[in-house]
């Protein structure tokens, strides 16, 4: 039995059925308890000051399904230099990520828009299949 809503990744997935194609972009691609989706990762900081006007656009314009922030307790970037919370110091320039799913057509609309929020190369994505029951949808139209 499949709880709506959970998600693994692509390579995870042992069997799809007749009525799948993994390599397809179809954004309408749907087997019994499986719609394939795209997963979006966006890297960010606390100092980056972009999370808010992201997060708008992503629920007010875009209408994606939903978003999770989730705070890193450390991390570094392409300076190389290792932002971390510690007990004494509290860093305010913690790792932020930013994760959501859609259909992989609604994803990658998503994407070219966000692009105007994230510096390049702090965007990727990733085929997942969503396990849900089948009355379940996973985006409107």
């Amino acid at each position: 039995m499949t709880k709506p809503g959970f998600v693994h990744q692509q390579e995870d997935v042992k069997t799809l059925g007749s009525g799948s194609k993994p390599g397809s972009d179809s954004g309408s691609e749907r087997e019994h308890g499986v719609i394939w989706a795209t997963m979006v990762r966006v890297y960010l900081t606390e100092s980056d000051h972009g999370l808010k006007p992201l997060l708008k656009c992503l629920h007010d314009e875009l209408g994606v399904l939903g978003a999770t922030v989730t705070r890193g307790v450390a991390g570094f970037g392409a300076s190389g230099v290792v932002h971390s919370a510690g007990l004494v110091d509290l860093s305010t320039d913690l790792p932020l990520v930013l994760e959501f799913f859609d259909r992989p057509d609604r994803a990658r609309i998503a994407i070219e828009r966000i692009k105007d929020f994230v510096e390049p190369g702090h965007v990727v994505s990733w085929r997942v299949c969503v396990e849900c029951d089948d009355e379940v949808q996973v985006s409107p139209g």
